[in-house]
């Protein structure tokens, strides 16, 4: 069975932001995702820099990533380039936020 995009996604919904308390796809933070064969590298960037959690996020995503049906290889990049805001949730959600 074939990885897709949408698997990777739907994945990463269970992963969330702990001080926001929402999944890092909904927030936007979640840059790229490449799929070759059976390998997966997903692009990701948290809300901010100076992040306590970092490194607990990025384990959570690649794990989240290699759970996926078919996935034999997940790997995280994490950037700040360009920087995340708030402008990158959904228009919905960020409305339901007041920002």
């Amino acid at each position: 069975m074939a990885v897709t995009e949408k698997a990777i996604r739907d994945a990463l919904r269970g992963v969330q932001d702990p001080e926001l308390g929402l999944d890092l796809v909904v927030l936007g933070l979640i840059y790229d995702i490449e799929i070759e064969d059976a390998n997966v590298k997903a692009t990701i960037s948290l809300t901010s820099p100076m992040c306590p959690v970092a490194p607990q996020i990025v384990e959570d995503v690649r794990q989240a990533i290699a759970a996926v049906e078919g996935v034999e290889g997940a790997e995280v990049e994490l950037t700040f380039s360009p920087p995340w805001t708030p402008e990158r949730i959904s228009p919905l959600i960020r409305a339901s936020l007041g920002l």
